[in-house]
Order: structure tokens, then sequence, then C-alpha cells
């Protein structure tokens, strides 16, 4: 099977790409500059996907059986202070990718985000969507484009993404912990915000499983557990054996925000366990083997 993996220098971009690379999928990653994944033997192919024709050709060159949309603008102030970037990178972009998949009859994987849903989570796939900021909107509105596309189609949701990293990757919020404990650097982290984080590793095996099913129905790959930040962060500090202490708690009140983020967030998985047979890691075991 072909795949066309977007955003292929991202978080989990890369990590994608690795995973479907060690299945021996034939992988055709793009993404934006010069290849960030440290493997040589891993291809990779620079593509802009704002430019419609070259999304166009490149496409019709390769005729891969299914793209993987994980390509994103996606920190959300970022993405309130440009909303004309922003709806260019995260709706435009995909708009050229739907018209390319058209071109071959490619199925269509779109990773989009628990920001397209509002407070009151963990959220079900047939939630009604609210979503508090631009961010959140825009992704809302490249999902729309998917499910009117005609395609065959999946729309996956994860939360507040964590894994291993490397050289060229941006760190998730467990490295962002261990850093600071190490230096013996204090930290201020929230305790009323609720997130069933994401274990970047489930996502990619998420993905796999759901290639093996013809379905066009849409996925939350979540973590099983609901934690807030400091909950997580004090596990972090377990896992890696540093001092919790230096974790302060606090309120999101401490960190006035430019845009609106829900307090109680996640999503429900139960889906995806009984269709696809999705089995995420606890927090724990997912931050074990992010450091291992």
């Amino acid at each position: 099977m072909k795949l066309l993996i977007t955003g292929a220098n991202g978080f989990l971009g890369q990590h994608l790409a690795l995973h479907m690379h060690n299945k021996l999928y034939d992988i055709y990653p793009v993404s934006r500059g010069v290849k960030r994944i440290p493997i040589a033997e891993i291809p990779y192919y620079q593509l802009e996907l704002t430019d419609k024709q070259a999304v166009l050709n490149f496409v019709d060159q390769i005729k891969p059986d299914c793209i993987i949309h994980t390509a994103a603008m996606s920190k959300p102030d970022e993405c309130f202070y440009n909303q004309a970037e922003c709806i260019l990178q995260n709706v435009t972009a995909t708009e050229f990718l739907l018209e390319a998949a058209k071109q071959v009859s490619a199925r269509f994987v779109y990773v989009s985000t628990d920001f397209i849903y509002g407070e009151g989570g963990p959220h079900s796939e047939n939630a009604i969507p609210n979503p508090l900021n631009f961010y959140g909107e825009t992704k809302l509105m490249a999902e729309n484009l998917v499910k009117t596309s005609g395609l065959r189609h999946n729309i996956i949701r994860p939360v507040f993404i964590y894994g291993a990293h490397w050289d060229g990757m941006r760190p998730s919020f467990i490295q962002w912990v261990k850093l600071n404990l190490e230096t013996n650097k204090k930290i201020k982290v929230v305790t009323d915000q609720l997130r069933t984080a994401t274990y970047v590793g489930d996502i990619c095996k998420g993905i796999e499983l759901l290639l093996q099913h013809e379905t066009n129905e849409d996925f939350h790959f979540a973590g099983s557990d609901i934690l807030s930040p400091y909950e997580m962060a004090v596990l972090v500090a377990k896992v890696v054996g540093l001092n919790k202490d230096l974790i302060e708690p606090v309120t999101a009140d401490s960190f006035p925000e430019i845009v609106r983020r829900a307090k109680k967030s996640g999503l429900k998985i139960e889906k995806a366990i009984d269709i696809l047979g999705y089995q995420p890691l606890s927090f724990e075991e997912g931050v074990r083997l992010s450091f291992s």
C-alpha cells in the first residue's frame, strides 16, 4: 500500500513515517523545508501544500492508495494572530489535497483535534462540535471538507500528543517537564484542566489498524487516563526519578491566555476499541517508553 504522509517534519509526522516504514509500507513523507527525520533509509519529499499545482502534480505522479494528512498550523495563539495564514495552512491545503486525492481515487485520513469541541469532555465521536478558538474552527472547516468530498475517508482526533523526542523535532510537554526538573528549575503546572493525553505510538498503531478496515467512520485516538497537566508532570517526575516538589500546582488563571481553551476536554475511545481493537497505553507506560 502506498501512503502519502503530510507534515513529515512534524512531531506526529516523523513518528508516523518511522512506524509505517518499519511496517514495510511504501511511504512518501512530504513536508516543507529540508528533511528532519533522522533516519537515512526513510524517503522524504519537499512539497508546499498551499501550492495547488504542485500538490496535484505530486499526487498524480505517485498515485498513493491513501493520503494521511497530519500537517497543520497547530499553535492556537499563532492561529489567532495569523488567521489568514491559518486558513491557508489548515483549510486551503486540505482542499488541494482532497482534489488531488479525487484524481487518483485515494483514501483520505485526516488528523484533526479535540479542539473542535468545547467544554464538557471527554467527548464521543458524535458530540456536537463547538470550537472555542480559531484553530479549532479551522480544523472543523477542514473536517467538513473531508466529509463532503465523496472520497473514502476517516477523521481521527488525538489529544495533547506526547512521546519520544529527537533532534529536529519540537519537544512535547513531557520533555519540557523533564528538562526543567533536571536543571532544578521550579515549574507551575495547572490542576484545573483535564486531558486524555495521547502517546504518539498509540496514534501510529491506531492509524495502522484503521488502514486494515474499510470504513468511513471517525475515530478518537486518545489515552485511557483522564489527568490534569499537574498530575501528568508529577508522573513524569516519578518515571524519570526527579524532584516532584519543584512542580507547583496552580490554576489556569495563573496563565492569562490570548485564546480560550477548554478546562475539561479529552476524548472517549470506546468506538476505536470496539471496532478497530485500539488499545492505548496508560500515561505512565507511555512516558516510560518515551524516555527508554
